[in-house]
Parts: C-alpha cells; sequence; structure tokens
C-alpha cells in the first residue's frame, strides 16, 4: 500500500520518548498491526496530551524533539503510527533502531536541527494546534503551513532511505530487486 506523507501535525514537545510511551509492553503480543491502533501513545505523560483525543486521531505527522524512539527495539513503535495513519514524524534525532525501522516500514524519520524544530513547535502553539505539514520527499523539503503562514525546511535523507520508502518498504523493496 503506497503511504501518503503530511498532513495535520501532532507536537510531542518533550525529549526522549520512547518505545514504551509510544506503544505499551503489555500490548506485544497482539498479532495484527491493527489491535494496536487504540493503544497509540497510550503511556505518554505530556502536559495538555489525551492519547485517546481527536488531535492524535486527526493527526498524520508527529512534530517532537530529541532521540525519539529510544528504549526497548520493537518494530511495534512504528506499526502503531502506521495503523493510525501517521506515515511521518519529524524530530531533532531518532534511537538508531526506531529510525531504521521507520524507514523498514516505507515511513518518514526526517530529522531537523533544533532549531527548526523550535520554529515548528512556535508555529503550532501560535495556531494553537492548526499546523499542517506537506513532505516533499524528492525535493527534501518540509512545508509547515498554519494561520496563513508559511515554513519551508530542508533534510537530509539517504538514496537507500529514500528508495525504502518509495518502494514502501523493506520488504516491497526486497520484492522487487530481489
Amino acid at each position: 500500500m503506497k503511504k501518503t506523507f503530511g498532513g495535520p501535525a501532532i507536537v510531542l514537545d518533550r525529549a526522549d520518548i520512547n518505545t514504551d510511551e509510544i506503544i505499551p509492553a503489555k500490548y506485544l503480543t497482539e498479532v495484527t498491526k491493527e489491535a494496536l491502533k487504540p493503544y497509540c501513545l497510550e503511556d505518554l505523560k505530556l502536559e495538555g496530551f489525551d492519547p485517546k483525543g481527536e488531535k492524535l486521531r486527526k493527526s498524520r505527522v508527529v512534530i517532537t524533539r530529541e532521540n525519539f524512539g529510544c528504549g526497548s527495539s520493537r518494530e511495534h513503535a512504528p506499526w502503531v503510527f502506521e495503523v493510525n495513519e501517521i506515515h511521518t514524524v519529524i524530530a531533532e534525532s531518532y534511537a538508531r533502531i526506531f529510525r531504521q525501522n521507520m524507514f523498514n516500514c516505507g515511513m518518514l524519520a526526517i530529522e531537523l536541527p533544533k532549531a527548526d524544530i523550535d520554529t515548528l513547535i512556535a508555529l503550532d502553539q501560535e495556531t494553537k494546534g492548526g499546523v499542517d505539514v506537506e513532505i516533499h520527499l524528492h525535493e527534501q523539503q518540509v512545508i509547515a503551513r498554519g494561520n496563513g503562514r508559511e515554513k519551508a525546511f530542508s533534510f537530509e535523507i539517504s538514496p537507500f532511505d529514500k528508495a525504502l520508502v518509495d518502494a514502501g518498504g523493506w520488504v516491497e523493496y526486497a520484492d522487487a530487486r530481489y
């Protein structure tokens, strides 16, 4: 299935959000990705954040701080985003395994410098959570819009990771080439 990137964003303004907060370990026995859907970010403690709220349900992009996806290495963390149609995470940095699992699932883990993340978070605050993000993968550009304002940011992605995303993930990439 071809994924779409961009859309309404939710800001999780905290560093070191770990995989247990993204998808609690007690749900790792589920046998389908779909079964994970209602538990996305269930254990995340962040002022004003409601894991069962409409804001998360409508979001297609997560904007956050550094070291996102740290903790236990598990594919379930990107899977719970995927099944909730969140195919893009924008952060200052990622835990290595989480980042690669995102690309392996055909999803985007975009890294931007702290100053750019600060600008995105300020725009979100200014618009009271009304930021919409557009992703141009091949131009390697993020465009954020809200309240009639627009900000553009460039990002780097390796040719291999871009190929994984274009293919829809590692399995699709391998099926097309091997």
